[in-house]
Protein backbone atom coordinates (compact mmCIF):
# COMPACT_ATOMS: atom_id res chain seq x y z
CA UNK A 1 0.00 0.00 0.00
CA UNK A 2 1.77 3.73 -0.97
CA UNK A 3 1.34 5.22 2.32
CA UNK A 4 4.24 7.34 2.19
CA UNK A 5 5.69 10.73 -0.14
CA UNK A 6 9.25 10.92 -1.37
CA UNK A 7 10.61 13.93 -0.93
CA UNK A 8 14.02 15.11 -2.34
CA UNK A 9 14.96 18.35 -0.88
CA UNK A 10 17.66 20.03 -2.88
CA UNK A 11 19.07 22.31 -0.29
CA UNK A 12 22.53 25.15 -0.84
CA UNK A 13 24.65 23.16 1.70
CA UNK A 14 23.31 19.38 1.81
CA UNK A 15 20.57 17.29 -0.19
CA UNK A 16 18.29 14.95 1.81
CA UNK A 17 15.47 12.06 0.80
CA UNK A 18 12.34 11.89 3.65
CA UNK A 19 9.81 9.61 3.34
CA UNK A 20 6.58 11.53 5.01
CA UNK A 21 3.20 9.58 6.04
CA UNK A 22 -0.26 10.83 5.46
CA UNK A 23 0.25 12.30 8.88
CA UNK A 24 3.16 14.46 8.32
CA UNK A 25 5.33 12.42 10.04
CA UNK A 26 8.75 11.19 8.90
CA UNK A 27 9.96 7.78 9.05
CA UNK A 28 12.94 7.72 7.26
CA UNK A 29 15.55 10.09 6.30
CA UNK A 30 18.59 10.52 5.08
CA UNK A 31 20.84 13.11 3.84
CA UNK A 32 24.41 13.91 2.14
CA UNK A 33 26.64 16.93 2.39
CA UNK A 34 27.51 19.10 -0.68
CA UNK A 35 30.77 20.84 -1.64
CA UNK A 36 30.79 24.61 -1.23
CA UNK A 37 32.94 25.58 -4.31
CA UNK A 38 34.64 29.19 -3.58
CA UNK A 39 36.88 29.79 -6.62
CA UNK A 40 36.90 33.39 -6.13
CA UNK A 41 35.24 36.56 -3.60
CA UNK A 42 31.60 36.80 -4.09
CA UNK A 43 31.48 33.64 -6.12
CA UNK A 44 29.89 30.17 -5.08
CA UNK A 45 29.65 27.26 -7.01
CA UNK A 46 28.00 23.75 -7.05
CA UNK A 47 29.09 20.25 -8.81
CA UNK A 48 25.87 19.62 -10.41
CA UNK A 49 26.83 16.40 -10.93
CA UNK A 50 27.64 15.90 -7.12
CA UNK A 51 23.85 17.07 -6.54
CA UNK A 52 22.62 14.67 -8.89
CA UNK A 53 24.32 11.50 -7.40
CA UNK A 54 23.74 12.89 -3.93
CA UNK A 55 20.62 13.26 -4.17
CA UNK A 56 20.25 9.53 -5.86
CA UNK A 57 22.34 8.01 -3.19
CA UNK A 58 19.82 9.45 -0.51
CA UNK A 59 16.94 8.96 -1.94
CA UNK A 60 17.82 5.27 -2.68
CA UNK A 61 18.69 4.73 0.92
CA UNK A 62 15.77 6.44 2.04
CA UNK A 63 13.18 3.88 0.30
CA UNK A 64 15.25 0.69 1.42
CA UNK A 65 14.91 2.37 4.68
CA UNK A 66 11.21 2.74 4.45
CA UNK A 67 10.62 -0.75 3.25
CA UNK A 68 10.85 -0.50 -0.86
CA UNK A 69 9.53 1.55 -3.47
CA UNK A 70 5.78 -0.32 -3.06
CA UNK A 71 5.58 2.36 -0.18
CA UNK A 72 5.53 5.10 -2.06
CA UNK A 73 2.53 6.97 -3.90
CA UNK A 74 4.26 9.67 -5.54
CA UNK A 75 8.14 12.03 -5.41
CA UNK A 76 8.39 15.53 -4.31
CA UNK A 77 10.91 18.04 -5.06
CA UNK A 78 12.17 21.00 -3.27
CA UNK A 79 15.44 22.82 -4.23
CA UNK A 80 17.15 25.90 -3.40
CA UNK A 81 16.07 28.48 -5.88
CA UNK A 82 17.77 30.49 -8.39
CA UNK A 83 21.00 28.48 -8.77
CA UNK A 84 21.78 27.72 -12.52
CA UNK A 85 22.38 24.44 -14.06
CA UNK A 86 23.69 24.23 -17.39
CA UNK A 87 23.47 20.72 -19.46
CA UNK A 88 23.77 19.14 -22.90
CA UNK A 89 20.54 17.66 -23.91
CA UNK A 90 22.24 14.58 -25.25
CA UNK A 91 24.10 13.22 -22.88
CA UNK A 92 22.52 14.59 -20.12
CA UNK A 93 25.88 16.00 -18.14
CA UNK A 94 26.40 19.33 -16.83
CA UNK A 95 28.66 21.68 -18.96
CA UNK A 96 30.02 24.10 -16.06
CA UNK A 97 29.35 23.83 -12.55
CA UNK A 98 26.52 25.04 -11.21
CA UNK A 99 26.39 28.85 -10.26
CA UNK A 100 24.79 29.48 -6.96
CA UNK A 101 22.04 31.69 -5.71
CA UNK A 102 24.39 33.54 -3.43
CA UNK A 103 26.84 34.19 -5.97
CA UNK A 104 27.49 37.45 -7.03
CA UNK A 105 30.12 37.40 -10.03
CA UNK A 106 27.20 39.12 -12.52
CA UNK A 107 26.41 42.69 -10.01
CA UNK A 108 28.27 44.48 -12.49
CA UNK A 109 26.18 43.49 -15.18
CA UNK A 110 23.20 44.28 -13.09
CA UNK A 111 24.25 47.48 -13.02
CA UNK A 112 24.83 48.19 -16.28
CA UNK A 113 21.11 46.88 -17.22
CA UNK A 114 20.07 49.17 -14.18
CA UNK A 115 21.97 52.23 -15.50
CA UNK A 116 20.55 51.73 -18.63
CA UNK A 117 16.94 52.14 -17.01
CA UNK A 118 15.43 49.12 -17.56
CA UNK A 119 14.75 47.82 -13.47
CA UNK A 120 11.37 49.27 -13.45
CA UNK A 121 10.18 47.72 -16.54
CA UNK A 122 12.04 44.00 -15.26
CA UNK A 123 10.24 44.92 -11.95
CA UNK A 124 7.03 45.10 -13.07
CA UNK A 125 6.94 41.83 -15.25
CA UNK A 126 8.52 39.89 -13.34
CA UNK A 127 8.49 41.34 -9.51
CA UNK A 128 11.97 40.97 -9.10
CA UNK A 129 14.86 43.39 -9.07
CA UNK A 130 18.17 43.13 -11.26
CA UNK A 131 20.86 41.39 -8.35
CA UNK A 132 22.84 39.02 -9.42
CA UNK A 133 21.19 36.46 -6.57
CA UNK A 134 18.29 35.65 -9.14
CA UNK A 135 18.93 32.81 -12.49
CA UNK A 136 19.14 35.09 -15.76
CA UNK A 137 22.24 37.08 -15.25
CA UNK A 138 24.06 33.68 -14.18
CA UNK A 139 22.79 31.90 -17.39
CA UNK A 140 24.62 35.32 -19.67
CA UNK A 141 27.44 34.83 -17.36
CA UNK A 142 27.58 30.89 -18.68
CA UNK A 143 27.07 31.89 -22.51
CA UNK A 144 29.62 34.09 -21.99
CA UNK A 145 32.46 32.36 -20.18
CA UNK A 146 32.20 28.93 -20.87
CA UNK A 147 33.47 27.23 -24.02
CA UNK A 148 31.08 24.17 -23.70
CA UNK A 149 27.67 26.35 -23.22
CA UNK A 150 28.32 28.35 -25.70
CA UNK A 151 29.00 25.16 -28.04
CA UNK A 152 25.59 23.72 -26.82
CA UNK A 153 23.93 27.06 -27.45
CA UNK A 154 25.33 27.00 -31.28
CA UNK A 155 24.29 23.67 -31.34
CA UNK A 156 20.67 23.72 -29.94
CA UNK A 157 21.82 20.52 -27.20
CA UNK A 158 21.84 23.30 -24.40
CA UNK A 159 19.70 22.85 -21.46
CA UNK A 160 18.58 25.50 -18.52
CA UNK A 161 16.96 25.13 -15.72
CA UNK A 162 16.99 25.41 -11.83
CA UNK A 163 18.08 22.53 -9.23
CA UNK A 164 14.44 20.70 -9.78
CA UNK A 165 15.10 21.09 -13.58
CA UNK A 166 18.09 19.30 -13.23
CA UNK A 167 16.67 16.55 -11.30
CA UNK A 168 13.65 15.70 -13.25
CA UNK A 169 15.70 15.66 -16.35
CA UNK A 170 18.07 13.28 -14.46
CA UNK A 171 15.31 10.76 -12.69
CA UNK A 172 12.91 10.55 -15.73
CA UNK A 173 15.97 11.05 -19.22
CA UNK A 174 14.68 13.61 -20.79
CA UNK A 175 12.04 15.77 -19.24
CA UNK A 176 12.13 19.52 -19.27
CA UNK A 177 10.34 21.27 -17.46
CA UNK A 178 10.36 23.67 -14.25
CA UNK A 179 7.46 24.51 -11.93
CA UNK A 180 6.32 28.27 -11.92
CA UNK A 181 7.44 28.61 -8.23
CA UNK A 182 10.82 28.48 -9.67
CA UNK A 183 10.63 29.84 -12.70
CA UNK A 184 9.38 32.78 -11.19
CA UNK A 185 12.86 33.35 -9.86
CA UNK A 186 14.85 33.47 -13.00
CA UNK A 187 13.91 37.19 -14.46
CA UNK A 188 12.59 35.53 -17.26
CA UNK A 189 9.23 34.79 -16.72
CA UNK A 190 6.54 37.49 -16.17
CA UNK A 191 4.08 37.18 -13.13
CA UNK A 192 1.03 36.84 -15.14
CA UNK A 193 3.01 34.94 -18.18
CA UNK A 194 2.10 31.29 -18.82
CA UNK A 195 5.69 30.98 -20.16
CA UNK A 196 9.35 32.13 -20.22
CA UNK A 197 9.08 35.14 -21.81
CA UNK A 198 11.02 36.38 -25.26
CA UNK A 199 11.23 39.66 -25.10
CA UNK A 200 13.28 38.76 -21.76
CA UNK A 201 15.28 36.00 -22.74
CA UNK A 202 16.09 38.70 -25.48
CA UNK A 203 16.75 41.49 -22.56
CA UNK A 204 19.44 39.26 -20.87
CA UNK A 205 20.33 37.13 -24.01
CA UNK A 206 19.50 34.07 -22.81
CA UNK A 207 18.53 31.71 -25.75
CA UNK A 208 14.27 30.82 -24.88
CA UNK A 209 15.04 27.08 -26.45
CA UNK A 210 17.68 26.21 -23.62
CA UNK A 211 14.72 26.54 -21.44
CA UNK A 212 12.27 24.49 -19.89
CA UNK A 213 8.41 24.14 -20.11
CA UNK A 214 6.67 26.07 -17.03
CA UNK A 215 4.17 23.46 -15.40
CA UNK A 216 2.35 23.36 -12.21
CA UNK A 217 3.52 22.80 -8.47
CA UNK A 218 1.39 19.71 -8.33
CA UNK A 219 0.77 17.30 -11.32
CA UNK A 220 2.34 14.52 -13.21
CA UNK A 221 5.54 15.34 -14.11
CA UNK A 222 7.20 12.09 -15.47
CA UNK A 223 8.22 8.55 -13.88
CA UNK A 224 11.21 7.46 -13.33
CA UNK A 225 13.94 5.79 -15.18
CA UNK A 226 13.68 1.65 -14.53
CA UNK A 227 16.79 0.65 -12.72
CA UNK A 228 16.66 4.04 -10.42
CA UNK A 229 14.78 2.08 -7.48
CA UNK A 230 13.19 -1.32 -6.79
CA UNK A 231 10.07 0.08 -8.51
CA UNK A 232 8.89 3.62 -11.06
CA UNK A 233 7.72 6.41 -8.89
CA UNK A 234 5.78 9.25 -10.48
CA UNK A 235 7.28 12.89 -9.84
CA UNK A 236 4.11 14.64 -8.89
CA UNK A 237 4.83 18.00 -6.39
CA UNK A 238 7.74 20.79 -7.41
CA UNK A 239 8.60 24.15 -5.24
CA UNK A 240 11.22 26.44 -4.51
CA UNK A 241 12.38 25.92 -1.22
CA UNK A 242 10.71 29.23 0.10
CA UNK A 243 7.22 28.62 -1.53
CA UNK A 244 7.46 24.65 -0.61
CA UNK A 245 7.52 25.94 3.32
CA UNK A 246 4.97 28.58 2.72
CA UNK A 247 2.99 25.43 1.59
CA UNK A 248 4.36 23.60 4.53
CA UNK A 249 3.08 26.33 7.20
CA UNK A 250 -0.34 26.21 5.96
CA UNK A 251 -0.06 29.76 4.35
CA UNK A 252 -3.07 29.02 2.50
CA UNK A 253 -5.38 32.22 3.09
CA UNK A 254 -4.15 36.00 2.03
CA UNK A 255 -1.83 37.66 4.88
CA UNK A 256 -0.78 34.20 6.42
CA UNK A 257 2.87 35.08 6.50
CA UNK A 258 6.29 32.56 7.59
CA UNK A 259 9.69 33.07 7.68
CA UNK A 260 12.56 30.54 7.33
CA UNK A 261 15.73 30.46 8.51
CA UNK A 262 18.14 28.83 7.14
CA UNK A 263 21.20 29.61 5.20
CA UNK A 264 19.34 32.71 4.30
CA UNK A 265 16.18 33.85 6.21
CA UNK A 266 13.14 34.43 3.77
CA UNK A 267 9.71 35.80 4.33
CA UNK A 268 6.81 35.63 2.41
CA UNK A 269 3.40 37.05 2.68
CA UNK A 270 0.71 35.11 0.81
CA UNK A 271 -1.10 37.74 -1.54
CA UNK A 272 -3.87 35.62 -2.93
CA UNK A 273 -4.40 36.20 -6.65
CA UNK A 274 -3.20 39.59 -6.58
CA UNK A 275 -0.17 40.84 -8.42
CA UNK A 276 2.01 41.47 -5.60
CA UNK A 277 3.74 45.42 -6.56
CA UNK A 278 6.14 46.26 -4.28
CA UNK A 279 6.77 50.19 -3.71
CA UNK A 280 9.70 48.96 -0.99
CA UNK A 281 12.17 46.81 -2.75
CA UNK A 282 10.43 43.45 -1.90
CA UNK A 283 10.38 40.98 -4.51
CA UNK A 284 6.64 39.64 -6.11
CA UNK A 285 6.83 35.71 -7.00
CA UNK A 286 4.62 32.77 -7.79
CA UNK A 287 3.68 31.29 -4.66
CA UNK A 288 2.25 27.97 -6.03
CA UNK A 289 0.34 27.11 -9.68
CA UNK A 290 -2.45 24.56 -9.74
CA UNK A 291 -4.26 23.79 -12.24
CA UNK A 292 -3.00 27.10 -14.13
CA UNK A 293 -4.01 29.28 -11.85
CA UNK A 294 -1.31 31.23 -10.17
CA UNK A 295 -1.26 31.89 -6.04
CA UNK A 296 1.50 34.98 -5.52
CA UNK A 297 3.34 36.00 -2.55
CA UNK A 298 5.37 38.97 -1.15
CA UNK A 299 8.52 38.15 -0.59
CA UNK A 300 11.55 39.60 1.49
CA UNK A 301 15.10 37.95 0.94
CA UNK A 302 18.06 38.17 3.82
CA UNK A 303 21.30 36.61 2.38
CA UNK A 304 22.89 35.97 5.51
CA UNK A 305 21.54 33.97 8.74
CA UNK A 306 22.48 30.07 9.33
CA UNK A 307 25.12 31.06 7.64
CA UNK A 308 26.31 33.70 10.08
CA UNK A 309 26.39 30.98 12.82
CA UNK A 310 28.58 28.82 10.64
CA UNK A 311 30.87 31.46 10.08
CA UNK A 312 31.41 32.09 13.37
CA UNK A 313 31.60 28.49 14.32
CA UNK A 314 33.81 27.22 10.76
CA UNK A 315 35.48 30.40 10.17
CA UNK A 316 36.37 32.65 13.59
CA UNK A 317 36.11 29.33 15.89
CA UNK A 318 33.74 31.13 18.79
CA UNK A 319 31.65 28.52 19.35
CA UNK A 320 31.93 24.42 18.63
CA UNK A 321 28.79 24.06 17.47
CA UNK A 322 25.36 26.18 16.28
CA UNK A 323 23.41 25.26 19.19
CA UNK A 324 25.83 26.78 21.77
CA UNK A 325 24.15 30.46 20.58
CA UNK A 326 21.51 29.78 22.89
CA UNK A 327 22.75 29.44 25.87
CA UNK A 328 25.79 32.23 25.26
CA UNK A 329 23.03 34.68 24.18
CA UNK A 330 20.96 34.23 27.01
CA UNK A 331 24.42 34.51 29.80
CA UNK A 332 24.48 37.73 28.83
CA UNK A 333 21.81 40.73 29.31
CA UNK A 334 22.74 42.14 26.10
CA UNK A 335 25.60 42.72 23.52
CA UNK A 336 27.40 44.93 25.33
CA UNK A 337 27.29 47.47 22.49
CA UNK A 338 28.29 44.86 19.80
CA UNK A 339 26.07 45.32 16.65
CA UNK A 340 26.86 42.98 14.02
CA UNK A 341 25.28 43.86 10.27
CA UNK A 342 26.26 40.24 8.19
CA UNK A 343 26.70 41.72 5.09
CA UNK A 344 28.81 38.67 4.26
CA UNK A 345 27.71 38.56 0.57
CA UNK A 346 25.92 41.85 0.13
CA UNK A 347 22.91 43.20 1.51
CA UNK A 348 19.35 41.86 0.35
CA UNK A 349 15.79 43.02 1.03
CA UNK A 350 14.95 45.69 1.67
CA UNK A 351 18.27 47.25 0.92
CA UNK A 352 19.53 45.47 -1.71
CA UNK A 353 23.01 46.54 -1.95
CA UNK A 354 25.24 43.17 -3.17
CA UNK A 355 28.15 45.94 -2.55
CA UNK A 356 27.72 46.18 1.05
CA UNK A 357 29.94 44.48 3.68
CA UNK A 358 29.99 43.35 7.04
CA UNK A 359 30.69 45.39 9.81
CA UNK A 360 30.83 44.52 13.36
CA UNK A 361 31.22 47.43 15.71
CA UNK A 362 30.87 48.71 19.20
CA UNK A 363 33.36 45.95 20.70
CA UNK A 364 35.54 46.63 23.68
CA UNK A 365 37.66 44.80 26.19
CA UNK A 366 34.84 43.72 27.76
CA UNK A 367 33.41 42.31 24.76
CA UNK A 368 32.88 38.28 25.12
CA UNK A 369 32.20 35.31 22.49
CA UNK A 370 28.49 34.95 24.42
CA UNK A 371 28.69 38.81 22.82
CA UNK A 372 29.45 38.36 19.61
CA UNK A 373 27.32 35.18 19.53
CA UNK A 374 24.21 37.50 20.76
CA UNK A 375 24.49 39.57 18.26
CA UNK A 376 24.43 37.63 15.68
CA UNK A 377 21.11 36.23 17.12
CA UNK A 378 19.66 39.56 17.12
CA UNK A 379 20.89 40.38 13.87
CA UNK A 380 19.17 37.71 12.67
CA UNK A 381 15.97 39.21 14.63
CA UNK A 382 16.72 43.34 13.27
CA UNK A 383 16.59 41.75 9.83
CA UNK A 384 13.31 40.66 9.72
CA UNK A 385 12.62 43.28 11.70
CA UNK A 386 13.35 45.81 8.66
CA UNK A 387 11.43 43.46 6.49
CA UNK A 388 8.46 43.41 8.27
CA UNK A 389 8.37 47.41 8.35
CA UNK A 390 8.96 47.05 4.33
CA UNK A 391 5.75 44.49 3.90
CA UNK A 392 3.78 46.99 6.10
CA UNK A 393 4.71 49.71 3.84
CA UNK A 394 3.56 47.53 1.03
CA UNK A 395 0.22 47.18 2.48
CA UNK A 396 0.84 43.35 3.70
CA UNK A 397 1.09 43.91 7.65
CA UNK A 398 1.51 40.88 9.68
CA UNK A 399 -1.02 40.05 12.10
CA UNK A 400 1.49 37.04 13.19
CA UNK A 401 4.74 35.02 11.88
CA UNK A 402 5.02 31.44 11.50
CA UNK A 403 8.41 30.36 11.96
CA UNK A 404 10.31 27.13 10.22
CA UNK A 405 14.00 26.25 9.24
CA UNK A 406 16.75 24.76 11.11
CA UNK A 407 17.42 27.90 12.94
CA UNK A 408 14.09 27.99 14.11
CA UNK A 409 14.81 25.59 16.70
CA UNK A 410 16.29 28.03 18.72
CA UNK A 411 14.05 29.48 21.28
CA UNK A 412 16.30 31.82 22.28
CA UNK A 413 16.04 33.02 18.60
CA UNK A 414 12.18 32.57 18.50
CA UNK A 415 11.70 34.53 21.69
CA UNK A 416 13.89 37.53 20.40
CA UNK A 417 12.16 37.76 17.05
CA UNK A 418 8.73 38.17 19.19
CA UNK A 419 10.30 40.92 21.28
CA UNK A 420 11.34 43.55 18.48
CA UNK A 421 8.76 42.01 15.83
CA UNK A 422 5.91 42.81 18.60
CA UNK A 423 3.65 39.75 17.21
CA UNK A 424 2.95 36.07 17.80
CA UNK A 425 5.95 33.81 16.83
CA UNK A 426 4.37 30.32 15.92
CA UNK A 427 6.73 27.47 15.71
CA UNK A 428 5.35 24.12 14.37
CA UNK A 429 6.71 20.97 16.05
CA UNK A 430 8.05 20.16 12.73
CA UNK A 431 10.62 22.83 11.48
CA UNK A 432 11.55 21.14 8.61
CA UNK A 433 8.83 22.77 6.48
CA UNK A 434 10.36 22.79 3.05
CA UNK A 435 10.05 19.23 2.68
CA UNK A 436 6.38 19.05 4.33
CA UNK A 437 5.10 21.28 1.36
CA UNK A 438 6.71 19.60 -1.47
CA UNK A 439 4.99 16.47 0.54
CA UNK A 440 1.98 18.50 0.47
CA UNK A 441 1.88 19.06 -3.14
CA UNK A 442 2.70 16.08 -4.16
CA UNK A 443 0.13 14.63 -2.54
CA UNK A 444 -2.79 16.19 -3.40
CA UNK A 445 -1.93 15.23 -7.11
CA UNK A 446 -1.94 11.95 -5.46
CA UNK A 447 -5.28 11.93 -4.91
CA UNK A 448 -4.59 12.04 -0.90
CA UNK A 449 -6.42 15.60 -0.11
CA UNK A 450 -8.72 17.50 -1.99
CA UNK A 451 -6.31 20.54 -1.80
CA UNK A 452 -3.60 22.16 0.43
CA UNK A 453 -6.01 23.61 3.17
CA UNK A 454 -6.98 19.93 3.87
CA UNK A 455 -3.10 18.40 3.39
CA UNK A 456 -2.19 20.92 6.00
CA UNK A 457 -5.05 19.94 8.44
CA UNK A 458 -3.36 16.47 8.41
CA UNK A 459 0.04 16.74 7.91
CA UNK A 460 1.29 19.90 10.00
CA UNK A 461 1.20 19.21 13.43
CA UNK A 462 1.07 21.31 16.57
CA UNK A 463 2.52 24.59 16.73
CA UNK A 464 4.49 26.39 19.97
CA UNK A 465 3.74 29.87 20.59
CA UNK A 466 6.12 32.91 21.57
CA UNK A 467 4.76 36.60 22.61
CA UNK A 468 6.59 39.50 23.12
CA UNK A 469 8.41 39.70 26.24
CA UNK A 470 10.34 43.23 25.91
CA UNK A 471 10.29 46.87 27.44
CA UNK A 472 9.99 49.10 24.81
CA UNK A 473 12.52 51.51 25.52
CA UNK A 474 14.94 48.57 25.15
CA UNK A 475 13.41 47.81 21.66
CA UNK A 476 13.33 51.01 20.13
CA UNK A 477 16.99 51.62 21.35
CA UNK A 478 18.37 48.89 19.85
CA UNK A 479 16.40 49.12 16.70
CA UNK A 480 18.14 53.02 16.25
CA UNK A 481 21.68 51.00 17.12
CA UNK A 482 21.15 48.25 14.65
CA UNK A 483 19.76 51.20 11.80
CA UNK A 484 22.99 53.32 12.54
CA UNK A 485 25.53 50.32 11.97
CA UNK A 486 23.23 49.44 8.40
CA UNK A 487 23.92 52.85 7.34
CA UNK A 488 27.32 52.68 7.41
CA UNK A 489 27.89 49.90 5.48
Amino acid sequence: MTDLILVLDAGTTSTRAMAFARDGSIRAVSQCEITQHYPQPGWVEHDAQEIWEATLRCARACITAAGGAAQFAAIGITNQRETVVAWDRTSGEPLARAIVWQDRRTAEFCDSLRTAGHEPAVQHATGLLLDPYFSATKMRWLLDNSGEVAAAARTGVLAFGTVESWLVWKLTGATHVSDASNASRTLLLALDGPQFDPGLCDLFGVPLAALPQVVDCAGEFGTTLPGLFDAPLAIRGLAGDQQAATVGQGCNEPGEVKATYGTGAFVLANMGAVLPRSRHRLLGTVLTQLGGRRTYALEGSVFVAGSLVKWLRDSLGIIASASETAALAASVPDTGGVVLVPALSGLGAPHWRPDARAALTGMSFATTRAHLARAALEATANQTRDLMDAFAADGAPWAALRIDGGMSANDWLAQDLANILGIAVERPEMVETTALGAAMLAAVASGWFADLDEAAKSMRGPVVSFTQAMDGAVKNARLAAWREAVAKV
